[in-house]
């Protein structure tokens, strides 16, 4: 039994914290994983997991092996990939994380046409508008959109997306159309559920930052739906471009203040620092910063 597939298993186990999961993602039996992992514990002449029924957790010695080891396999696949690399087109799995609305409506366009130009790349494209842990789910990156925060990981702007405030023509029609920011607070305004302050937008004002105190009835947590609240006439909403883009142009929405937008959000591809990228996800990640529809830069 080849000592890779041993680490390799353990550290599976170790990040999913479960030997059927992790026998999952290998193609292999729970028993032939929990066989790995025994073996290479008695090959080290230590114990790397604690094991229950319920649970399975690192010893001190499995966290000190687990940061040793991990270096050590992305290593051997790099290695691998570069020299199968030399003699044919890019191959293998890119595991990606994304939200929900932007990952079907701009990256999933744009991840079929880099499967069209490589067909040995398979993609696994997870939607999910919750923050996923790269590490944890064993992702090769993650496309996110907004404010980066996350510090343990290496981030790559891709561009910009602008923060449209729109309305329909009914909502306007009906409750007057606001000529200042500061009117919106008399206004119905959707609110963003997934954002820590929800009552406050801001805006630029000759290069200043404001904040303008919003209320409203509606509370949505993804971007679409805030868009599609707005379009129906029953508030005013503020929502990443790409989601309104189409519904501006057909005018089931206008903008409101396009010349105090603040600094737009950013669309970034983040991946593990310790971990060294593979030549087919920096290929994508290339593909992606070249892609115009990922990102508005001129919305």
């Amino acid at each position: 039994m080849d000592k890779i597939d041993r680490m390799r298993a353990f550290a599976l186990v170790a990040k999913n914290t479960s030997f059927t999961q992790a026998a999952q993602r290998l193609g292999r039996s729970a028993r032939l994983v929990s066989k790995y992992v025994a073996d290479l514990e008695e090959d080290l002449g230590v114990q790397l997991l604690y094991r229950t029924t319920r649970s399975v957790s690192l010893t001190e010695a499995g966290a000190t092996y687990l940061a040793m080891c991990e270096p050590l396999l992305d290593g051997f696949d790099e290695l691998e990939e570069a020299v199968k690399n030399t003699q044919s087109s890019l191959r293998g799995v890119i595991r990606i994380s994304a939200p929900t609305g932007f990952g079907a409506l701009r990256l999933a366009p744009s991840l079929a046409t880099f499967a069209a130009d490589h067909p040995e790349i398979e993609i696994d494209l997870q939607l999910s508008d919750r923050r996923v842990s790269i590490i944890e789910e064993g992702l090769d990156l993650a496309v996110r959109i907004g404010p980066m925060r996350d510090s343990s990981l290496m981030i790559r702007q891709l561009g910009p997306m602008p923060l449209i405030v729109c309305a329909s023509p009914a909502y306007l029609d009906r409750a007057g159309r606001p000529t200042h920011p500061s009117a919106l607070t008399t206004h119905e305004c959707v609110r963003h559920g997934s954002q820590s302050d929800t009552t406050m937008w801001r805006f630029d004002m000759m290069g200043e930052t404001i904040a303008v105190p919003v209320t409203g009835r509606l509370t949505a947590n993804a971007p679409a739906a805030a868009a599609q609240l707005a379009a129906a006439g029953v508030a005013i909403a503020r929502c990443p471009a790409y989601t309104v883009a189409e519904m501006l142009r057909s005018g089931d929405l206008i903008e409101l203040f396009p010349k105090h937008r603040v600094a737009p959000y950013v669309v970034a591809a983040l991946f593990p620092q310790n971990r060294r990228l593979s030549t087919r996800v920096r290929a994508l990640i290339d593909h992606l910063a070249k892609d115009p529809q990922i990102c508005d830069a001129g919305a």
